[in-house]
Parts: structure tokens; sequence; C-alpha cells
């Protein structure tokens, strides 16, 4: 089993940053694809950001690629989300999903990842 907690959601303005934290226990996460993924009212979660357990694997929806950064530091078994220069758009509730990886690729449908955080808002003021 994984347990994730997410945290690092609030309030910004447009053009401000949040940075993400996903903490997860249970599990050692090293040999896990980690995702962000979101969900604003009235819509489907959509995809965000994922990562590999190997070098250089990262990848980043369109919508955010440029302002948003994919990380994880494998000793803290922590992933991050750095979001800059945000929209009102991404206002919605951002999940941290874990799914375990035998090639070290990432993945990035939600069918992929098995373990799920809670999430934490991160609404943006116009």
């Amino acid at each position: 089993q994984v347990q994730l907690v997410e945290s690092g959601g609030g309030l910004v303005q447009a053009g401000g940053s949040l940075r993400l934290s996903c903490a997860a226990s249970g599990r050692i996460l090293s040999s896990y694809a980690m995702g962000w993924f979101r969900q604003a009212p009235g819509k489907e979660r959509e995809f965000v950001a994922a990562i590999g357990w190997s070098v250089g694997s990262t990848y980043h929806a369109d919508s955010v690629k440029g302002r948003f950064t994919i990380s994880r530091d494998n000793a803290k078994n922590t992933v991050y989300l750095q979001m800059n220069s945000l929209k009102p758009e991404d206002t919605a509730v951002y999940y941290c999903a874990a799914a375990f990886s035998y090639s070290g690729r990432y993945y990035y449908t939600t069918d992929d990842y098995r373990y799920w955080g809670q999430g934490t808002q991160v609404t943006v003021s116009s």
C-alpha cells in the first residue's frame, strides 16, 4: 500500500506561483512513476505532469508546459509540482498519484495509477 498526502495548495493571484508537495508513506517511491492530475468543477480529471524513476523521464501536458515542473526527491519520498505563471484556468483540485513502474517510464492516464491522494485545492484569482 502507498499513502499519498498532498500539500501546498491555496489562493494565489494570476501570474503567481505555488509549489505542491506529495509525501508518500507505506512504500519507497524510487520504483514508482508519479503523476499530478487536476479536476475543476464539472470537468473530468485531467493529466498535468508525470515523472518516472529513470533519469530525465518527465512529461507535461501542453496546457502547463513551460509553466509547471514536476520533480521528485526519492530520499524524502516526495514529489513536487512547481507552478509558475498561474492562470485562472489552472483553478482545480490537484491530485497526486503513484504507479509501480518496472521500466522506469512515466504514465499519463488515470487508469495507469493505482494510488491517489486526497487532493489539494488551488485557486487562481484574476
